[in-house]
C-alpha cells in the first residue's frame, strides 16, 4: 500500500479564487487525513475512492463527487486505479455553497466542468474563459441533491463503539437490544442515545453501513457473492434487491471497468 503523509495540492496561496487539480493513483494509494484553506469538491473519472472525514464517510464512485467544506479535516483511500479531478475554491466564493459536507450528483455538464477546470490548474481564472468554466461551476453546485452514499459517525464513544463493531463485522448479528444489554442500558436509552449522535435509528444506520461496506469491496473488486455473504445475505438475489432498494443502482454498477459482473465463485453452495 503506498500513502501519502499529507495532500501535496496546497492551493492557499494562489491567487486564483478557484483551482484545479488532475492526479492519478493506483489501486490501495491512500492520503492520510489532511486539510485545506479551501472548500474542495473531489471527482473521480474512473475507479472508486473513499473519503473519510470528522463529519462522516463517503463511498464515490464516477456518478458522485464529494464536496468538502473549508478546513474540513479528511483522507482518502482508493480501492482502485482512480483517476481524481478536484476543484478548491476560496472560503469566500465558497459559502453560498451546500453548508455540509456531502456527496452530489454529478451530471455531464458537471463532469465537464470539473475536468475543464482541473486541466487549467492553479490559473483556472486567469482568463475570461476559465472565469466561466468557473462561474458555471460554482453554479452547477449551488443547489446539489444529497445523495445516500454517506454513513454518519456518531459523537458519543459508546455509540461510536457499536459502529465500529458494525462496520468491521458486517454480518452479525447483534440486535439493538443486544447492545443496548452490553452498555447496561436499557433498549430505549440505546435507540435515543444512537438517534441523536448518527441521525438515523440503528436499523437504518445498521443496513447503510452494510451497503456501503458492500460498495466499497465491491469497488476493490471482490466478487458480488462473497460481498454479499460478508454483509449477512444469504443469496445474490436478496443483496441485489437491498441494495438496489437503498441507492437506486444495482451492485454490478460498482464493479471495476475490467470485472465481469459474475466474476468469482458462488460460495452459496446454490446455482
Amino acid at each position: 500500500m503506498q500513502r501519502l503523509q499529507t495532500d501535496p495540492h496546497d492551493h492557499s496561496a494562489f491567487a486564483s479564487w478557484m483551482t484545479g487539480v488532475a492526479a492519478d493513483h493506483p489501486a490501495d494509494f491512500e492520503i492520510d487525513f489532511h486539510r485545506h484553506a479551501r472548500g474542495q469538491l473531489l471527482y473521480a473519472l474512473d475507479g472508486v475512492m473513499v473519503v473519510e472525514a470528522t463529519t462522516g464517510r463517503w463511498i464515490v464512485p464516477p456518478t458522485t463527487a464529494v464536496w468538502l467544506r473549508p478546513y474540513t479535516e479528511h483522507r482518502l483511500a482508493m480501492r482502485s486505479a482512480v483517476r481524481i479531478r478536484s476543484v478548491l475554491v476560496m472560503p469566500d466564493e465558497a459559502r453560498p455553497l451546500p453548508p455540509t459536507d456531502r456527496v452530489v450528483h454529478v451530471s455531464p455538464l458537471l463532469r465537464e466542468l470539473i475536468a475543464a477546470a482541473a486541466a487549467l490548474g492553479t490559473d483556472v481564472c486567469a482568463t475570461a474563459r476559465g472565469e466561466a468554466v468557473a462561474s458555471l461551476l460554482l453554479e452547477e453546485l449551488r443547489q446539489p441533491s444529497a445523495l445516500p452514499f454517506y454513513l454518519p459517525w456518531p459523537d458519543d464513544p459508546r455509540m461510536a463503539a457499536v459502529c465500529r463493531a458494525i462496520t468491521e463485522k458486517p454480518a452479525q448479528a447483534c440486535l439493538a437490544d443486544d447492545w443496548a444489554r452490553s452498555l447496561a442500558m436499557s433498549a430505549k436509552t440505546f435507540h435515543r442515545h444512537f438517534a441523536r449522535s448518527t441521525g438515523m435509528n440503528f436499523g437504518q444506520w445498521r443496513l447503510q453501513a452494510r451497503l456501503l461496506g458492500a460498495m466499497d469491496a465491491i469497488g476493490a473488486g471482490q466478487p458480488l457473492m462473497r460481498v454479499a455473504l460478508e454483509c449477512g445475505y444469504e443469496s445474490h438475489s436478496a443483496f441485489t434487491q437491498a441494495f438496489k432498494r437503498q441507492f437506486g443502482l444495482a451492485p454490478s454498477k460498482f464493479l471495476p471497468s475490467n470485472r465481469p459482473a459474475g466474476d468469482g465463485t458462488d460460495l452459496s453452495g446454490q446455482h
